[in-house]
This record gives structure tokens, sequence and C-alpha cells, in this order.
């Protein structure tokens, strides 16, 4: 008898989890199996789309499933509504209606139903944007855990804006509009039971407004991105592709929580990785970077913005390097899979 070790199996014919984290693998998966099977044809992969035949209106989908449903700083309700309203934001647009669909599992029970519709109905008041459609499905034990939102949303984009994940050029300052980390390590901390949400709350909050002030700069703001399932590490990665740049760092000017870091510390994660609801980055012309700036700062969800870099003028296309504390240069990679599971 022959006594062989077996081949390591790649689980390359089964969906993982590291399939929905906003990575590499997303990006695997959307070019080789889900765009061939719908157009094949597509341009840069935005947060929203132009609404075909309607050019100034912007449409966006998402679905949440965070888990815990409920966090400091926030719950599933308002987090699908504020999620919508800054895709549709990340494409110049001013959101105007959202719709809600509903997928319930049997047994949840209706007091935790209402909290959650309760806060879904505050989020979308405060930000002034009506429910005028939905849907609900009620599952068997076990389909789903207790309740996933979906939500679309309409925009209407700002005359003179017209941001891109494909229009960044050589020059540009790198703004972002507050601190990192704050709402995964928020999650996972509620999750897991670690004691870190007594000291950080999730940074969720709708940012159409910050996209409202910016408006009057019109062309000079050439990208925008909320740096979301993969955090600022896949927002500067994904910018940097699709508009064929390099795109450089400084890790002193990125504004990251003493809690946040102490949370990834223990962990093993970096901050750039953990996903944030309530912040963007922006790709500004320089001769507006200050004035984008004191913009931010102007606003109560962007007073610590921070210009945290530049696009060089020469560098290998489509590469994100940070200047370490220490003078160093590293390669942000784009993030590979799921770390941190069910944080959207």
């Amino acid at each position: 008898m022959t006594l062989t070790c077996p081949t390591p199996r790649h689980e390359d014919d089964v969906v993982l989890l590291g399939h929905g984290a906003g990575g590499r693998l997303t990006a695997e998966l959307l070019d080789s199996l889900v765009l061939p099977a719908l157009d094949g044809q597509h341009g840069p992969l935005e947060d929203a789309a132009l609404l075909p035949g309607h050019p100034d209106l912007v449409i966006s989908t998402d679905s949440f499933v965070v888990s815990p449903l409920f966090f400091p700083g926030g719950d599933i309700g308002s987090l699908a509504v504020h999620g919508t309203i800054n895709d549709l934001a990340m494409r110049g647009a001013r959101p105007i209606a959202l719709s809600v669909a509903l997928i319930v599992e049997e047994g949840l029970p209706l007091e935790e139903l209402q909290r959650v519709m309760t806060s879904m109905g505050k989020a979308a008041r405060e930000a002034g944007v009506p429910v005028i459609t939905g849907d609900t499905k009620v599952v068997d034990r076990g389909a789903v855990d207790r309740i996933f939102v979906n939500t679309t949303g309409i925009g209407q984009r700002h005359l003179a804006l017209r941001p891109s994940a494909a229009l960044t050029r050589p020059g540009d300052a790198v703004l972002l509009s507050g601190p990192v980390g704050l709402h995964g390590t928020t999650v996972l901390s509620t999750r897991e039971g670690l004691g870190f949400e007594g000291d950080i709350a999730s940074d969720s909050c709708p940012l159409h407004r910050l996209v409202d002030a910016l408006a009057p700069l019109g062309e000079q703001v050439h990208s925008l991105r909320d740096p979301t399932r993969g955090g600022l590490a896949a927002a500067l990665n994904e910018i940097a592709r699709d508009s064929h740049v390099p795109v450089e760092i400084d890790e002193s000017a990125v504004p990251v929580p003493r809690a946040v870091a102490a949370a990834c510390d223990l962990l093993g994660l970096d901050p750039l990785v953990v996903a944030n609801e309530g912040c963007l980055v922006a790709f500004i012309s320089p001769a507006a970077a200050d004035e984008a700036l004191a913009v931010l700062r102007s606003l109560p969800e962007g007073r610590r913005a921070a210009r945290i870099g530049e696009v060089p003028s020469s560098g290998p296309a489509g590469r994100v390097t940070l200047r370490t504390l220490v003078g160093a240069r590293r390669v942000v990679e784009m993030p590979l899979g799921e770390q941190l599971p069910r944080i959207c």
C-alpha cells in the first residue's frame, strides 16, 4: 500500500464569507460570475449607478445582515437608511426616496421588530428622505438570522458635481471626513462581548449634507467613496485601480481613535481594513483642497476631517502606499477576504 498526502482542497466551487467582504474575493466573484451573467460590459463599479435615460437620477440598492441587530451608535434599521443614503451621495446625488424590504425570521419578538422599524423611520425623517414603498416576507425559523433588510434609494445629482472612482488625477489631495474603525470595532465588540463598546460607538450617520456642502466646488471634486466593507484600504485601492493612479497616505494623518487602536491591537487587525459607516474619503483638485477641508470641518459630521495624503505624479498605477510613523513605506493591499463578518 502506498500512502500519499492528499492535495489541499481549494474551495473554488462554493461561496465563502470572503466573497461578500468587499475585497479581492468580491471582485473575483463579480468579474467571473455575476457580471458576465448580466451584461458582461461595465465601467468602474461605483456605489450607485446612473439611471438609464435619466442622467440626473441615481439608483443604489443594498442589503443589511448585521449581527447583532442593536449596537452602540445604531442598529440595523438606522444603518440601512444611512448606508443607502451614503451610496447615493458618493455619486454626488441628493437622496429623494427610499424603498425598504424586510425578510423576517419566524419567532422574532414583535418588540424587536418595532424597535428596528422605529429607528428606521426616525433615521429617514432626520435625513429628510421618505420611505415610499416596501415589502415584507416571513421565513421559517433558521432560514435567516432574525431579520435582514434590503433598501433601494433614488437620488438626484447636483448639477455641477460628477464624482467617479475613475476621475482621480495626479496631484489630487486625499481628504477623510472623520476617524476610521469605529463601526467595525463597535459591532465586533458588542457581538463577542469584548468590552470595548463602553468606550466607542458606531459612526453610522448620513453623509449627504457633507456632499451638499462640497457641491459648489463642482468638478474639482473628483472621487468620493464611503469606506464601508474592507475599510479605508479597500476604498483607496478601488479608486487607485479605476483611475489608474498611485495613492500615498500618511499614517500619522489618519485619525484612529485610541479605543479603536487598542481593539485592533488586541485582535490583530489593521484599522485601515475595519468598516466605517459615517465617513467619506474625497479626492479633490489641489487648488480646492483647503477649501474642501474647511467645508467638511464646518459640519458636525465632518468636524474631525483631515488631509491624509495625495496622488503622486509618478509611481505604479493602482498601488496604495502608506508612509509609516517611522518614516518607512508599505503597500496597502486590497483586503483578501472576510476578517469581520456580518458588519453591515
